[in-house]
């Protein structure tokens, strides 16, 4: 297990029901959502759009900081389209991802280096890295 030195958040939520309906709530109450099976007519998200919406927003901010190492200037426009796949085989289920990535206005090779940078330093990259297939796409 990795040394922490600090903590910097915990989240904390209580969910009940699971995703067929259930309802998952942070302790501070500014998440309170209710769940839906993935492909359903339910009121609800699922976990795969949540799971898709953290790493997003989690992956932005990885970006911004591997741009300020790189001294280039991030795009007001940036943009992170995230696709998380709910797959199964063989009864065993699993996730896949893309991130497509907009970072307007920059040489593409600049825009990668910055994807692959936020790529190693992400938290939600690092815990998926080795257990779900990703695909990074500068768009």
């Amino acid at each position: 297990m990795t040394q922490v030195e600090k903590v910097l958040y915990t989240a904390r939520t209580h969910t009940t029901g699971g995703r067929d309906g259930g309802s998952g709530r942070s302790d501070d109450g500014h998440l309170d959502v209710k769940f839906s099976t993935p492909g359903t007519a339910g009121s609800g998200t699922n976990p795969e759009q949540m799971f898709a919406a953290g790493w997003s927003a989690c992956f932005i901010g990885a970006m911004g900081l591997a741009a300020r190492k790189m001294k280039v200037a991030m795009p007001a426009d940036t943009a992170v389209d995230a696709e998380v796949d709910l797959c199964n085989v063989d009864g065993a289920y699993f996730l896949q991802a893309r991130l497509n990535v907009s970072l307007p206005g920059l040489e593409r090779d600049v825009a990668q280096a910055i994807v692959d940078g936020a790529h190693q330093t992400c938290p939600y990259s690092k815990a998926t890295r080795g257990n779900v297939d990703v695909v990074l796409n500068v768009v």
